[in-house]
């Protein structure tokens, strides 16, 4: 069996590779790795969320079943953003969470993302011992204690778990959004409540587009993969800004009055700076991945910020911001970690610090961008059948040494597989944006030719 867990909980195609069967497996699974009950202890406890797309509710279903058969007892907190069932985690004192989610991937795609106690993400040895319980001829392991009568776990709807989620938001910003008016796409998806509810709470003037999930919309040509809408609505309204998350609300990314688009990197840059003003940032330092523009390390270093780097993926950001203690880190996707107000991700607080930053200084959001010069960067997603053997190739590697020879330390080249599509992601910078496309279509045909 090839690994299940990728770099964001098991995804798959809904009812095809990511079946109930194996949400109800997963479920039990999880249940012996992380919530097994104690002999005379009360029952353990899972918060149980999902996004707006059609297959959770049959996932839900499925997930729910396998924890109360596992003597778990489920708090579904319904439809809300990813980081608010790791909250809700912590908050509710649970044992673990799951969160039904493909996040920015298409409707057919779904995913279970799984917490630990405190809301964490799991380490690759849980995930492994997890796995270890879904091989074949392990299910009398998965299956262990199967309670009867009163023990079975019982499921029940937490209906104050949104409003406890943005009263939490509340109290990570302390400086009224009054005067900010923004623009907030919300992909169709799990944030389509809680975004507008707390930028208004906030005082700020919101106009939600993208807000109205049918199950079927989510991600569709909106949110943060697709900002088309949120440019135009923001020029359109004479907004200050717009916010576009995905579908379970773990990215923000970010448009300027103009319609400029602001990504992960540059609101990393200047939530530092203002966190070092205030005396926040821990060490001096910011946690990036090697994905992060070359402009980035450059801006940070003349503004005294030290910054680390890790591997992509929000989970490996997370490791390195625990490891150190260090208060800031995320992606140029939009994932943005402040561990002080949240144990993931968390697109709708990244919205609310961004637009305090403004509002405390009473600059645009155009003008605090200059707080770093992005390099051109070119990426293309390559659609490949063996990703394996994409990085085995010499054709591969020769490509990439005639790139990196080209742009004569002027520029990164980075090559990396996707951890959750069949894709292999080209990435090119360089001083010229000519020079960094054509770097990336060579490498790029290099890739498809495998």
């Amino acid at each position: 069996m090839s690994r299940l867990f990728g770099t964001d909980g098991v995804r798959g195609e809904a009812n095809s590779t990511l079946t109930a069967d194996l949400a109800l497996a997963l479920a039990e699974a999880a249940s012996a790795v992380l919530a097994a009950p104690s002999s005379g202890a009360a029952r353990p406890v899972a918060v149980l969320g999902r996004d707006p797309r059609a297959s959770g509710e049959m996932l839900e279903a499925a997930v729910s079943a396998g924890l109360a058969a596992s003597g778990v007892d489920v708090l579904r907190v319904g439809v809300v953003p990813t980081p608010a069932v790791a909250y809700l985690t912590a908050a509710y004192e649970a044992d673990m969470g799951v969160m039904i989610s493909a996040s920015h991937n298409p409707m057919p795609d779904n995913g279970i993302k799984i917490f630990g106690r405190g809301g964490h993400k799991l380490g690759d040895a849980l995930e492994d011992r997890i796995e270890q319980l879904l091989r074949p001829g392990s299910e009398p392991q998965r299956r262990a204690y199967r309670p009867t009568g009163a023990a079975i776990g019982r499921v029940r709807s937490a209906h104050e778990a949104l409003d406890r989620y943005l009263q939490h938001l509340a109290a990570a910003v302390d400086t009224p959004l009054k005067g900010v008016t923004v623009v907030v796409d919300c992909a169709n998806g799990a944030a389509h409540r809680a975004a507008p509810l707390a930028y208004r709470a906030a005082g700020a003037k919101v106009v939600a587009i993208n807000d109205e999930p049918d199950g079927i919309n989510i991600n569709d040509r909106c949110g943060s993969t697709h900002l088309d809408d949120v440019r135009r609505a923001v020029v359109e309204q004479g907004a200050d800004l717009g916010l576009a998350h995905d579908g379970d609300a773990d990215r923000c990314l970010a448009v300027d009055a103009e319609g400029n688009v602001v990504d992960g990197d540059v609101i990393m840059a200047i939530l530092a700076v203002a966190m070092r003003e205030a005396g926040e940032l821990s060490e001096d330092t910011l946690v990036a991945t090697v994905m992060s523009n070359l402009g980035l390390h450059l801006g940070m270093q003349a503004a005294g910020i030290t910054v680390r780097t890790t591997a992509v993926g929000d989970r490996y950001v997370l490791e390195e911001l625990r490891r150190g203690s260090y208060s800031l880190g995320g992606e140029q996707s939009g994932h943005v970690v402040l561990p002080d107000h949240g144990s993931t991700g968390d697109g709708v607080l990244t919205g609310l610090r961004l637009m305090a930053r403004m509002a405390q200084t009473g600059r645009t959001l155009a003008e605090l961008t200059k707080v770093m010069t992005v390099l051109p960067q070119v990426l293309v997603n390559v659609r490949v059948d063996d990703k394996k053997a994409v990085a085995d190739s010499a054709a591969v590697g020769e490509a990439v040494r005639r790139a990196e020879a080209e742009l004569a330390g002027r520029g990164r080249v980075l090559l990396r597989p996707s951890g959750t599509e069949p894709l292999v992601r080209v990435m090119v910078e360089a001083e010229d944006i000519a020079v960094a496309r054509t770097l990336a279509d060579a490498l790029s045909d290099a890739v498809s030719g495998v």
